[in-house]
């Protein structure tokens, strides 16, 4: 598989080709017809575009399961401070706590008291836009024909940003990957209430990373994320094959 191991793909790799050659990196640009690449070479999407340009950086820490986190301080809604216990977003002596990324899970996990924050919080930003009947397995949803979607980012929603290690460095969700069209007319909020007793306070799912290039270079022990590609009129799903021949 992906994760940090002697036997994952990465290192495979990076072992066979060697690493002058073959960085032990490796981006995921998830969307359906989205890619994974290998290596820290340019990553070139149509229209001539290298995603891993404009890319943000910030520590990757590697439990001893293989499983990566990435150091979450705070969360904010529409650049204003969403009060949240934040000694669950430290990892614990026993491993507890922090922020996972797995795409294993479709949507975004948070602890429950920060759930509740989150959605209330979003919510409050978001008053006029009429509230309707959850769809499973979300809480908070809204009639979509009352949401702006002509955005380059998609529907014209409160920001979500995660602050990371340091305040000026954050990953910021916009509606293309905060929102989700969960029946026709219906848009959800797309996070799901983990529960009290989780093992990570967060974790960030595959939807969250949508059209958003992700890079694991374990050689810097960095993440590097890009935000929405659609901000740079560009998608996952829009490799430029004619730059890799």
């Amino acid at each position: 598989g992906l994760g940090h191991s002697p036997i994952s793909l990465p290192t495979q790799l990076a072992l066979h080709f060697g690493y002058a050659g073959f960085a032990p990196t490796f981006a995921l640009c998830l969307a359906p017809n989205g890619v994974i690449f290998f290596g820290d070479n340019p990553h070139y999407m149509l229209p001539g575009l290298d995603i891993s340009l404009p890319l943000g950086y910030t520590p990757l820490i590697i439990n001893p399961l293989g499983e990566y986190y990435i150091e979450v301080k705070s969360i904010k809604i529409n650049n204003k401070d969403v009060p949240l216990n934040t000694t669950l977003l430290s990892i614990d002596r026993r491993g507890i706590g922090g922020t996972k990324l797995s795409t294993i899970n479709p949507y975004t996990i948070l602890e429950h008291s920060i759930f509740k924050s989150v959605t209330e919080f979003f919510t409050k930003e978001l008053s006029g836009i009429p509230l309707v009947k959850p769809v499973e397995p979300f809480e908070v949803c809204f009639n979509s024909k009352s949401i702006d979607k002509r955005t380059r980012v998609g529907p014209k929603v409160p920001n979500i940003d995660l602050v990371l290690h340091d305040q000026h460095v954050i990953w910021r969700i916009y509606g293309s990957n905060s929102l989700v069209e969960a029946t026709p007319g219906v848009s959800c909020l797309a996070f799901v209430d983990g529960g009290l007793n989780t093992r990570a306070a967060i974790v960030i799912g595959a939807y969250q990373m949508e059209n958003n290039l992700i890079q694991f270079d374990m050689a810097r022990s960095r993440l590097g994320f890009s935000s929405s590609l659609l901000f740079f009129r560009t998608s996952c799903n829009n490799l430029n094959f004619t730059a890799i021949l």
